[in-house]
């Protein structure tokens, strides 16, 4: 079962949100950093039975009236430049030696037409038969700014990715770019046999590298191109760099050469050319999007460290073989504040690379985050007068400085635990004493801070913002802190750093005020999407480079963000109806019901609210809604009682009748309302009449003026 192609959409005041109910649980989520060739973006997830990929967006498919049949010797057809071989691997010799080699010639419509969202064109599963733990893809300007024919040509057709399974084994994937057609999926050899399309039989075009040599399963993945060298016939293939870590022993980093050239695959499972046993384990991983032998390292809580491949630390050997030294360096370690007054630095929830791979973002677990400028990408200006406060480049041995600093809003709670300990013991006074002071700062400094700090749970993701022409390339920051309820984004991080340093003072001063994208943006009612389950990672899908630049102009967001949940995955998009407007503005709640996307409530107010109704509560005029005809034969035995001359006892309180002729009052200030009514009600008649008719064994009462 695949994924929901039509989402639930909800619109909330800040944004719209579109939830995709999954089948299956979801391990994690990665966006493809390139677009298909007909447009549309790729989301690929882990779950519990392997990998699906989503098509999401871009032109659809032309319906099956239009297809052309497959042709029988395999020729593609004039008019498609997306055609496809696929063969299955298994009769392989069988299919070419009858020339019935399977061919998906996708079509699609030619224009783009977009509703109000973009639509799933198409998903595909890939069955590993085990659960998928981590799903890792090239950073964004390393798979777009790729030097050589051979690697551009590449991914330009194929996605490369790698995956890890819980039963220790890692793989790289490549896989057609281009979408499988509704045909290839409704081919009779898929329909006989429920393994036809597993994971590496090669149906769907598909190709699997396990990689082997671990010993325990993965905590996170990372892959990186290799730049090919050398011209000509001394052009050596496309290949690519792998990097896990794992828990076994203290802590294990791997790292696998693999070739992606079809000639170059290897039959055996591949062995890692580099193995560094690490004093503690890793949390995350990621390769630098410039320099590609760099890798960024998360060693929480001690620090962030990055270790280059290609650099040898030890004296070069004359009987090395392969491209590349049996070990590598470490070039650069990077300290954290520490968690006052205790001598235990804050644990590190995330680190990622900004600015192209020349600054690091990171986050720490009790909210605060900052940024280390690691290359000197600082946007200050040399004619700023605060360049003579602020320097850029890397400060500190054992506390390195940030450049700027901050803490996402609302998690103070995080970092005032001893406070909250103290009002839950709400009921026992304690004096304040030398002895009761002392005991209260090694209450501070205790391990229970930090262990609450080591169970918050937080991460980031980094977007190339895409933009028309020569401008340089800004980004795009999500991250998330604890929960759904601590989920931000930085529309633009060049700005928003410039901004941060003008202040003057970095810490986050007005952090969540501004105009975009000098500032962070919280969303907001995530719970509407998630429908009660937690927010477990975030990721970034980068808009298109006309409507990012609009984004910018009119103060929205120029990505949308990626929500993973247990079992589906929620895309958050700013304003309504898909149209790009500033978060939290009033445009973005005008048309919260609209007749064009209507919503689960449908709420419509009254037309015309001056408008009155007036009610005639009258029982003796006629034409009421009470009863006429019992009234007109009232009156009619009234009539016929006086003409025999007999006369009726008025029983009761017969005032109560005519009561209704005050509500018919009109506003006239010169009558006497209040002698109109006590001739109205008649309450010395109505007594008289009553004592009349009273039994003769009864008691008399009178009543005195």
């Amino acid at each position: 079962m695949a994924v929901t192609t039509t989402p639930r959409i909800r619109r909330t005041p800040q944004n719209t949100q579109f939830t995709y109910n999954l089948s299956r649980r979801v391990y994690d989520v990665k966006t493809y950093p390139i677009l298909s060739p007909q447009g549309a973006t790729i989301l690929i997830y882990g779950h519990e039975n392997g990998v699906t990929l989503i098509w999401r967006g871009g032109r659809r498919f032309k319906s099956s009236g239009d297809e052309h049949p497959t042709e029988p010797n395999g020729a593609a057809s004039k008019h498609n430049d997306d055609a496809v071989m696929v063969i299955d691997s298994d009769d392989e010799a069988g299919d070419q030696a009858s020339g019935n080699a399977f061919v998906d010639k996708p079509e699609f419509e030619e224009t783009t037409e977009q509703g109000p969202y973009p639509e799933v064109v198409q998903t595909l599963d890939l069955s590993f038969g085990t659960p998928v733990l981590n799903v890792a893809v090239m950073p964004l300007d390393l798979a777009t700014k790729t030097a050589g024919g051979a690697s551009t040509a590449l991914l330009g057709e194929t996605i490369v990715f790698a995956v890890s399974c819980i039963t220790n084994d890692v793989y790289v994937i490549t896989l057609p770019l281009t979408p499988p057609s509704p045909l290839s999926k409704a081919r009779p050899t898929l329909k006989g046999d429920l393994l036809a399309g597993k994971a590496g039989s090669g149906v769907w075009g598909e190709s699997l590298i396990l990689l082997a040599g671990q010993s325990k399963r993965s905590e996170g993945l990372a892959i990186s191109l290799v730049k090919p060298t050398g011209t000509g016939k001394n052009a050596k293939p496309l290949r690519a760099v792998v990097a896990s870590h794992s828990k076994h022993a203290s802590g294990v980093l791997q790292l696998w050469d693999v070739p992606l050239d079809a000639k170059s695959k290897p039959e055996h499972p591949l062995e890692p050319f580099q193995t560094e046993f690490l004093p503690s384990p890793l949390k995350k991983i990621s390769f630098n999007p410039t320099h590609t032998t760099q890798l960024l390292t998360v060693a929480s809580p001690n620090a962030v460290r990055i270790y280059d491949y290609a650099v040898s630390s030890l004296p070069p050997d004359s009987e090395a073989t392969g491209p590349f030294p049996a070990q590598g360096s470490w070039l650069l370690s990077l300290y954290q504040p520490f968690a006052r007054p205790s001598q235990t630095r804050k644990p590190i929830l995330d680190a990622a690379w900004i600015s192209h791979g020349r600054a690091i973002f990171t986050l720490l677990a009790d909210g605060m985050w900052g940024v280390w400028d690691v290359d000197g990408a600082s946007p200050i200006s040399s004619g700023a007068t605060i360049s003579t406060k602020l320097k850029s480049g890397v400060k500190g041995a054992s506390l390195t400085a940030f450049s700027i600093s901050g803490y996402v809003e609302g998690t103070s709670s995080l970092r005032n635990i001893a406070a909250n300990v103290k009002e839950n013991n709400s009921g026992e006074f304690a004096p304040m004493t030398p002895h009761t002071r002392k005991q209260a700062t090694a209450s501070l400094s205790s391990n229970a801070t930090l262990d609450r700090l080591a169970t918050v749970h937080g991460g980031i993701s980094v977007a190339t913002i895409p933009t028309a022409g020569k401008n340089i390339q800004d980004e795009s920051i999500a991250l998330w802190v604890g929960g759904l309820e601590h989920v931000c984004i930085i529309p633009g991080m060049a700005r928003f750093w410039d901004s941060q340093l003008r202040k003057g003072g970095g810490g986050g001063v007005n952090l969540f005020s501004g105009a975009q994208p000098t500032r962070m943006v919280k969303l907001t009612d995530l719970s509407t999407g998630l429908l009660g389950e937690p927010c477990c990672g975030v990721d970034l899908i980068a808009n298109s480079p006309g409507n990012s630049d609009a984004a910018n102009q009119e103060g929205g967001l120029p990505a949308e963000v990626v929500i993973r949940g247990e079992t589906r995955v929620v895309i958050v998009r700013d304003g309504d109806d898909g149209q790009t407007c500033k978060v939290g503005t009033v445009g973005s709640r005008r048309r919260l019901f609209s007749k064009e996307m209507p919503s689960a409530i449908i709420v419509h107010g009254e037309k015309d609210k001056s408008q009155r109704m007036s009610f005639n509560l009258s029982t003796a005029k006629a034409g009421s809604l009470r009863f006429k005809s019992f009234n007109q034969d009232a009156a009619s035995a009234d009539e016929d009682a006086r003409a025999a001359g007999l006369s009726r006892p008025r029983v009761g309180f017969d005032f109560a009748s005519t009561l209704a002729d005050a509500a018919d009052a009109s506003a006239d200030l010169s009558r006497d309302v209040e002698a109109e009514m006590l001739g109205i009600m008649d309450i010395d008649q109505a007594l008289e009449a009553m004592e009349d008719t009273r039994g003769s064994g009864r008691k008399k009462v009178f009543f005195e003026q």
